[in-house]
């Protein structure tokens, strides 16, 4: 079996690519999987330190206002799928399976030229223009949220790395806190705005030191490779461990009481897969999606929603320094945020793009595909 994947571009595409890819790989050992990608963003990095061969297209950004980058998108539409139409062409694809951003677009539109069946996944309650494309052109289409407005959207959840699907947090804490050098029993607050980090939960969190070091509770704060973050050591306080990026995430979710973070796809899926609750920090920009992502979260309690310009230090200090002190609050939060986890979206996809191959090799696209 031969799949090609179409995820690049950032970390919230091309995670869940990979999560897809290892459970293919899982399910079926011989599985053979490429992923597009392109050299702007994060896909030569993470994609072949994964084990994955990684197959580079130009990319084709949509400028969100006219002018002359809008009216070069053709150009750069028509090269794009031609590459991508090489790829799957020389690989011999059974089965593309996208999911949004710059890649995919171009990547649906060669599958479809090609004869060769593809499966759409959104992430996001709002689905994005690449994937409101294939959509229309393929049956085969997977959401996160249960109330994605997409054509064909099926919920099936987002695939997330199995070291966190399978994580027992409390089964590990001890060994998790000690892997980076915080104490056994404090209470720990988990700093994440991904893989560039956040200045504002950065400023926050960090301007809160002092008030969370006096009410006991000790910090992992991963502040992205973009930022710095520098806090005084303190005689006999408890810890406040910098680190630039995580490269072992459920490992900081099992040492974590509770999270400050952004509200996007993966992180929220990932912090109720594991029953974490999190104050989340909405970005202020663009349409709002990561409102809607969190929002319901919060709403049962299985977090906090916090704008972004009330985060603050002082906030911080007033709301979630208390809240860390009161593991009875602590526990209910978790138990309505694991109500909003699904671990098996990786799965769910896998059963959907084999239902995908065998569909279109009972239309008899195996006679047609490679002119």
């Amino acid at each position: 079996m031969r799949v090609v994947v179409a995820g690049g571009g950032s970390a919230g595409h091309i995670e869940p690519a990979l999560a897809f890819a290892d459970a293919l790989r899982r399910r079926i050992p011989d599985a053979h999987v490429t992923a597009l990608g392109t050299e702007r963003g994060l896909d030569t990095r993470i994609i072949p330190a994964r084990g994955y061969e990684l197959a580079l297209i130009p990319p084709v950004p949509v400028p969100r206002r006219p002018g002359v980058d809008l009216l070069r998108v053709p150009l750069r539409l028509r090269a794009s799928v031609r590459a991508a139409a090489d790829v799957l062409r020389r690989e011999q694809a059974d089965v593309l399976v996208g999911f949004g951003g710059f890649v995919a677009g171009p990547a649906y539109l060669a599958a479809r030229r090609l004869g060769i069946p593809f499966v759409v996944h959104e992430a996001n309650p709002r689905a994005g223009w690449a994937n409101r494309l294939g959509a229309r052109f393929t049956p085969y289409v997977a959401t996160t949220f249960p109330d994605t407005d997409i054509a064909h959207g099926r919920y099936v959840g987002l695939p997330i790395r199995r070291a966190v699907a399978t994580l027992d947090r409390a089964a590990v804490r001890a060994e998790a806190r000690a892997a980076f050098g915080l104490e056994p029993d404090r209470p720990t607050l988990l700093v994440t705005g991904g893989s560039q980090g956040a200045r504002r939960l950065n400023e926050a969190a960090s301007g809160a030191a002092g008030a969370l070091r006096a009410a006991g509770v000790q910090v992992l704060h991963a502040c992205g490779s973009a930022h710095t973050v520098e806090v005084a050591d303190g005689e006999h306080s408890p810890p406040y461990v910098v680190l630039p990026y995580l490269d072992r995430m459920e490992l900081a979710y099992a040492a974590a009481d509770l999270a400050l973070c952004r509200a996007g796809a993966n992180t929220v899926v990932e912090m109720t897969a594991v029953g974490l609750p999190a104050a989340y920090v909405p970005l202020p920009i663009g349409n709002g999606e990561q409102a809607l992502i969190a929002g319901p979260v919060a709403a049962a309690g299985g977090g906090l929603l916090v704008d972004d310009a009330d985060c603050t230090a002082q906030w911080v200090g007033r709301t979630l320094a208390p809240l860390l002190t009161d593991p009875a609050r602590l526990a209910t939060m978790g138990t309505a945020a694991a109500g909003f986890g699904r671990r098996d979206g990786d799965e769910r996809l896998v059963d959907l793009a084999l239902e995908a191959i065998a569909a279109g090799r009972r239309a008899g696209d195996q006679q047609r595909r490679w002119p």
